[in-house]
């Protein structure tokens, strides 16, 4: 149930505070109260617009002789040019291309599902402990989890945890105000969900979020690079908005990369903006036309009976899966003696959908194989709401 007014408004004050405190970030508005987040200063650049964008930057940093580039991927550029104008800057290179044809965009921030709502109902709330089964001998699933880093005091077996691929976080307390930063323990979440409802999941974590549960697309696209070559699932619980609607340029060519050719399928969170009308990426990709889409699942939250009135939701949208007062592993600490916590929103939908793909995938059915599957059993039974995973 819902805490006090009180809490959770505090708690995203808190959030809120932390991410225009971050230097370098700049927002624009997307439609009601969501918001775009960007860095100030930066574009990404696609080759085949180098020259363009030079030109552009060459006019517009004349007293800035700091400016520089690099390569994020075979094809794809980040320039930082200090002082620049971002927006102003994309119109501009955008300008009489054909619709779609994105050739330049801002380097965007995304922020982990429960941010921008606390979870959407404040702070995770520590709950009774449970047990799990010990996870399966054989045929093993492996499961890359991008998010915060993994704290490795936690309830959350070890036998569930790649030996070779978790990347642990070590801060609970960033901004030393005595209290726990926002997203700390976010994976273990996640993590926790997944092995709840199946035992045959090899969990990797990649550490991409702060423990805000904040990153940059550069961070997200070096991130998808470091995916272990047995990956079958990427759990990708967090996301945001883009100005005007359009994919963000850096996590289509690193999605791209990541799923082209490959039996590898990302179940993605839809948000809690309560937003209907745009698309959060990089969930709503799964919509978005690209030969690898049907390799992407949006999942949005429901509370047994009906869409949570937080969630996102749009024609984009895969699966919904239980979101509200999810119960799951969190962090040992003083304040969760037991270690478990109770936690609301699509980040914590989205990995019910990695378990249940985790537990159809094996040596005869593949990631892509398991996610048709799914969908075609949704539909074939019409399932919606009820604690279970459905269509809206």
């Amino acid at each position: 149930m819902p805490p006090s007014s009180e809490r959770v408004n505090r708690f995203a004050a808190r959030r809120r505070a932390r991410l225009e405190g971050l230097p370098k970030l700049a927002q624009t508005a997307v439609g009601g109260s969501a918001r775009a987040w960007f860095v100030a200063d930066e574009l990404l650049v696609v080759d085949d617009s180098r020259r363009d964008a030079e030109r552009y930057l060459g006019r517009a940093r004349a007293a800035q002789p700091d400016a520089g580039d690099e390569e994020l991927l075979p094809g794809l550029r980040r320039y930082r040019a200090p002082g620049l104008d971002v927006p102003a800057a994309v119109r501009a290179l955008r300008s009489g291309r054909p619709a779609g044809n994105q050739v330049v965009s801002p380097n965007h921030v995304f922020l982990s599902s429960p941010f921008n709502h606390g979870g959407p109902f404040g702070p995770p709330a520590p709950v009774a402990a449970s047990t799990f089964k010990m996870p399966a001998e054989t045929d093993r699933v492996a499961v890359s989890i991008v998010d915060t880093g993994f704290w490795t005091e936690t309830p959350l077996p070890a036998d569930y945890l790649a030996s070779d691929g978790v990347e642990v976080e070590t801060e609970t307390d960033v901004d030393e105000d005595g209290l726990l930063d926002g997203d700390v323990g976010h994976a273990n979440f996640i993590g926790g969900v997944i092995a709840n409802h199946t035992d045959r999941a090899m969990l990797r974590v990649i550490r991409t979020l702060d423990t805000f549960g904040v990153c940059t697309e550069d961070q997200l696209i070096a991130s998808l690079g470091r995916l272990h070559p047995d990956t079958k699932v990427i759990n990708l619980s967090l996301g945001g908005f883009t100005a005007d609607g359009s994919a963000p340029l850096g996590v289509r060519a690193a999605l791209g990369q990541a799923l082209s050719g490959i039996d590898r399928v990302v179940v993605a969170a839809a948000g809690n903006d309560g937003n209907r009308s745009d698309p959060f990426w990089p969930a709503a990709f799964a919509n978005a036309g690209e030969s690898w889409s049907g390799q992407v699942l949006a999942v949005a939250a429901h509370d047994g009976s009906d869409l949570c009135s937080w969630s996102n939701a749009g024609p984009w949208v895969s699966v919904v899966a239980p979101g509200e007062d999810v119960r799951s592993t969190y962090i040992d600490h003083a304040l969760f003696p037991e270690g478990w916590a109770q936690w609301s929103g699509t980040s914590f939908a989205a990995p019910r959908v990695a378990a249940e793909l985790s537990a159809r995938i094996d040596s005869e059915v593949g990631a892509v194989a398991a996610a048709n599957q799914l969908m075609a059993d949704l539909r074939a039974s019409n399932q919606r709401f009820g604690g279970h995973l459905g269509l809206i």
